[in-house]
C-alpha cells in the first residue's frame, strides 16, 4: 500500500507556532531561549541507535556538527548487537568509510589474548569471516559489537538518550512548510535541529513527517521488474522438497515432499494448519501487502560451561509445530536451522529450509503496528522460536539424529544476560520503503541502469525470505517469496534514494527505510550498507546546513568529494 502524505497537508500541533513568532517579534536570542523551553537545539538530530544510526551521528562529529542519538530501545547497534554477527557482505571490496572502519575495529578487539575466553583465536582465524591477509574481522559476538559501538560514540562525544517518538496523528513531528522543526517523544520531550535522520527498521520518523512510504510487495509492472510481486514460480529455497532437489514449479512436487496442510490430513473440512492461506492470493507478479518473513537471530553455543539448555516455552503447544512434524515425515533429513560459527564456540543461527527460525506470514502487521502490537507480534516471534528449539532437541516426532545435533547446543550464558539470553532484537528484515524521486530497483542491481549520484555500493544477493504458506492447485502446502538471485556486480545507491522527493521534507535523510522496490531492497538491506548509507547521510545533512539549502539541493558534486575523502567507495572498483 502506498501512502503520499506530504508534510505539508500535515495537521500542526500548537507549540509548532513558536518559530513563526520568534521570526515575527522576537530577537535572535529571545528565539534560542524559547526553543530551549522545548529541548537544546542541534544541528543533527538522528532518531534510532542502530548501525546505521551510530555512524550517521559520529560522522556528524567529525564534522564539527552537534548532534543527539535518540535510542528508542534499551541496546545500540540494532541488528549488529543483536545476534546479527555473521555479516553479510556481498563484495567486501566495496565496503569503505566508517562501515569498513566498525569491522577493522572489530578485528582489533579481537586481537588481545583476552577476548578469547572458550577457544583460542587460532581456531577461528581462517573462518570465512577472519581471513589472515583481510584488515578487517567480520564475524563477531553480539556484547562485543555494542561495546564498540557505546566505545565509538563516548569517543565523539556523542549524547544518547532514550526516548520513543510520539506516533499519535500529528504529535511526533513539528514542522513548518517542509521542514522539521523538532520532533516529540511520548514523555513530551522535544528535539530541535537543522537536520534529521530516520535510522529506524521501521521507517517511523519518516511516516510520522508524512513522507510517501510503501509497505508490501510492488507488482512486477510497477517498475518493469521480474523478481517482485507472489512469486511462486521463482521459490525454489526453503521450500517443501526433498533433499538435494531443486524444485521446477510448475511440475508437482515429488511424492515424498508433499505436506498435507489440512488438520485432519485429507479433510479440507477440518480447516487449514495455522499459517496457511488458502491459496497464493493471485497470479505471479502481482502485488500485495506482505513483507518477508522475520525471526531472531539466535547466539548459541556448544561449550557445556556457558550453554543454557533448551525449554519448553509456557504456553508450549505441539500442534503449532504440526507442520515440521509432517515435512520430515514426508522425508526432509536435514536440521532446519543455518548456525554460522561465531567466536568463542558461538553462533548466529538463522532460518533454513521450510520450517525453520522464520514465523512465515507473521510479519505483514509489524512495520505500520502500534508500539504494543509490535510487542505482541515479537512475543509471538519469541514463543516460536523457543518452543521449536526445544521442539527441535526433545520432540519424539523429530528424527533421532536431529535431536542429538540440536541438543549439543543451547543459549549462550554470557549473551543478553539482562534478558534471559535472548536477543534484544526481533530481525526486522523490511519495514517501511520510502518512495523517492529515484527508487532502487532490479534494473539498477542488474546494472542495466547505473545511478549518477551514488552514496555508496550494494552488492549482496536480491533476497527476499518467504512471505507465506499457501495451499498449491494439487492441494499440498508451499513456501512462497523467497527469492535469492545474486546482482550483476556492485551497484550504485543514489542519493535520491536516501532523501524523499522534492516537495516533501526538505530535512530529513533515511538510510535504511530507502526508496527501494521490494526485491532492490532485499539486497541493499545488510548492515554494512546501512553503516555506508548513515555516514552519507550525515555528511549530505552536515553540507546542508554549511550552504543553507534543502537536502534535495546538495550539490551533489561537493558531496561526492567529501564521501570520497573520508574512504567511501561509490563506483566499481
Amino acid at each position: 500500500m502506498k501512502t503520499p502524505n506530504p508534510l505539508s497537508d500535515r495537521p500542526k500541533i500548537q507549540r509548532a507556532a513558536i518559530s513563526a513568532a520568534c521570526l515575527a517579534l522576537l530577537s535572535p536570542v529571545a528565539c534560542a531561549e524559547a526553543r530551549a523551553d522545548h529541548g537544546k537545539n542541534y544541528d543533527l538530530v538522528v532518531y534510532g541507535a542502530t548501525s546505521g544510526g551510530v555512524t550517521a551521528a559520529v560522522q556528524a562529529r567529525r564534522m564539527g556538527r552537534s548532534v543527539v542519538l535518540i535510542n528508542p530501545d534499551r541496546h545500540v547497534g540494532g541488528m549488529t548487537s543483536s545476534g546479527l554477527g555473521h555479516t553479510d557482505w556481498g563484495r567486501r571490496e566495496v565496503i569503505g568509510g566508517l562501515s569498513r572502519e566498525f569491522y577493522q575495529r572489530v578485528r582489533e578487539y579481537y586481537r588481545a589474548d583476552d577476548r578469547w575466553t572458550r577457544e583460542p583465536r587460532r581456531a577461528y582465524l581462517g573462518q570465512r569471516h577472519l581471513q589472515p591477509d583481510d584488515d578487517a574481522q567480520w564475524g563477531f559476538e553480539p556484547h562485543a559489537a555494542e561495546r564498540l559501538f557505546r566505545d565509538w560514540l563516548d569517543e565523539h562525544e556523542v549524547p544518547l538518550v532514550e526516548g520513543r517518538l510520539d506516533r499519535r496523528e500529528g504529535r511526533g513531528v513539528i514542522a513548518e512548510d517542509q521542514r522539521i522543526t523538532a520532533i516529540v517523544m511520548e514523555d513530551g520531550g522535544e528535539y530541535h535541529a537543522g537536520m534529521f535522520i530516520d535510522a529506524t527498521y521501521e521507517g517511523d520518523l519518516l511516516a510520522a513527517a508524512g513522507v510517501s512510504h510503501i509497505i508490501g510487495r510492488e507488482s512486477n509492472e510497477t517498475y518493469g521488474e521480474t523478481l517482485n510481486g507472489i512469486q511462486t514460480r521463482q521459490t525454489v529455497f526453503h521450500v517443501f522438497t526433498v533433499p538435494g532437489e531443486r524444485r521446477d514449479p510448475p511440475r508437482p512436487l515429488p511424492e515424498a515432499a508433499r505436506v498435507d496442510p489440512y488438520v485432519v490430513p485429507g479433510d479440507p473440512s477440518s480447516g487449514l494448519l495455522p499459517g496457511v492461506n488458502p491459496d497464493a492470493g493471485g497470479p505471479d507478479g502481482r502485488g500485495d501487502h506482505r513483507v518477508q518473513s522475520y525471526c531472531y537471530r539466535l547466539c548459541l553455543t556448544d561449550d557445556p560451561e556457558n550453554k543454557v539448555p533448551f525449554a519448553q516455552p509456557e504456553g508450549y503447544d505441539e500442534a503449532d509445530y504440526e507442520l515440521l512434524f509432517r515435512m520430515f515425515e514426508a522425508g526432509e533429513t536435514r536440521v532446519p536451522w543455518l548456525p554460522a560459527r561465531m567466536p568463542n564456540r558461538k553462533t548466529d543461527t538463522n532460518n533454513r529450509w521450510a520450517v525453520s527460525m522464520n514465523l512465515i506470514g507473521g510479519s505483514d502487521e509489524y512495520p505500520a503496528a502500534g508500539y504494543e502490537r509490535r510487542r505482541e507480534i515479537e512475543r509471538k516471534h519469541e514463543h516460536w522460536q523457543r518452543g521449536l528449539m526445544w521442539t527441535l532437541a526433545n520432540h519424539p516426532r523429530v528424527p533421532g539424529h536431529v535431536r542429538r545435533e540440536v541438543g549439543k547446543w543451547g543459549y549462550a550464558r554470557d549473551e543478553f544476560a539482562d534478558n534471559d539470553h535472548w536477543p534484544y532484537m526481533i530481525y526486522i528484515r523490511v519495514g517501511r520503503r520510502m518512495v523517492s524521486d529515484y527508487v532502487m530497483t532490479e534494473d539498477d542491481c542488474r546494472l542495466r541502469r547505473v545511478a549518477p549520484d551514488s552514496v555508496g555500493m550494494g552488492s549482496y544477493t536480491m533476497d527476499s525470505h518467504n512471505v507465506q504458506r499457501y495451499v498449491t492447485p494439487d492441494g499440498y502446502v508451499q513456501n512462497e517469496g523467497n527469492i535469492e538471485v545474486p546482482p550483476a556486480g556492485p551497484y550504485a545507491i543514489s542519493y535520491r534514494s536516501i532523501i524523499p522527493r522534492r516537495g516533501e521534507a526538505e530535512n530529513l535523510l533515511v538510510p535504511w527505510a530507502v526508496s527501494a522496490s521490494h526485491i532492490a531492497f532485499g539486497s541493499i538491506r545488510m548492515e554494512p550498507v546501512f553503516m555506508i548509507l548513515g555516514q552519507s547521510a550525515a555528511t549530505a545533512a552536515a553540507i546542508a546546513l554549511d550552504d543553507g539549502v534543502a537536502v534535495q539541493d546538495v550539490d551533489y558534486d561537493k558531496l561526492r568529494a567529501k564521501l570520497l575523502e573520508d574512504g567511501q567507495i561509490l563506483e566499481r572498483p
